[in-house]
Order: structure tokens, then sequence, then C-alpha cells
């Protein structure tokens, strides 16, 4: 359903760990040598819903852009459930049903923010495309 490429956790501002993806994913994106443009679908969770725009706003992502309309092209936590400790087995979930509906998107992330000041981001490919 998909192959995993590779992870990372950061840390950040306790007071601001809503915006703990956003490290995650620019470290991540380093990390790879990927651009944001190179990911198909951006999952982010919603701890609630303003805190991913702050995200978008930090990761450089404006409302209405092509990147934008690639953000959690199922809905989010707010329309989907946050379900106590699987908020990441849903996000997993979600990108593999996106990748079985559309077989030309290469490049997941899924992220979350952690209680504490946490963010972690994962990489995952289309199966169609691996080796």
């Amino acid at each position: 359903m998909a192959n995993f490429l590779d992870y990372t956790i950061v840390g950040c501002d306790p007071r601001l760990m809503g915006m703990g993806p956003v490290g995650a994913i620019n470290k991540l994106l380093a990390k790879r040598g990927l651009k944001l443009n190179d990911i198909d679908i951006l999952e982010i969770n919603e701890a609630f819903s303003g805190q991913v725009l702050g995200c978008l706003r930090e990761l450089d992502i404006p409302m209405g852009s092509e990147m934008y309309r690639r953000l959690n092209p199922n809905g989010g936590a707010v329309a989907l459930g946050h379900p106590l400790g699987m908020s990441g087995a849903r996000i997993l979930t979600s990108i593999c049903y996106e990748f079985i509906n559309h077989p030309d998107k290469r490049f997941a992330i899924g992220s979350a923010c952690i209680g504490g000041g946490q963010g972690i981001a994962i990489l995952l490919e289309n199966p169609s495309f691996g080796d």
C-alpha cells in the first residue's frame, strides 16, 4: 500500500507545540533532498483547526495554491476524527487510500505535532514507483 522511505522527529518550543510539523517536514525534505513541490500528498494532523493554518503560513503554502490542494485531500482530523493514540494510523490509512485511488501520485508526507513540544513527519512512496 505504501513504501516507507524515511522519518524525522524534532523538538520545538512547548508553548508552540502545534508548529512541530513544520520543523519535522522541513528536516525530512532536507534529509532526502526533496522540495515541498515534490510531495503529491501532504497530511498535517489537526490538533485543532487553527493549528494547521499556522503550519501552512510557516511552510509558505498560500491558501488556494497547488500545494494547498495537496493538503489533507480527504479532510483532516477535524473532518475525519482525531482518534486518541491513533492519529498516526489514521494519517497512514488516508495516504494509502490516496495511493490506491491515484496511482500517479508518488510521494506523501504524513505529519503531526506532539504535546510537550515535538513534531514528527514520515515520507512514503507509492509502490507503483518503487524499485
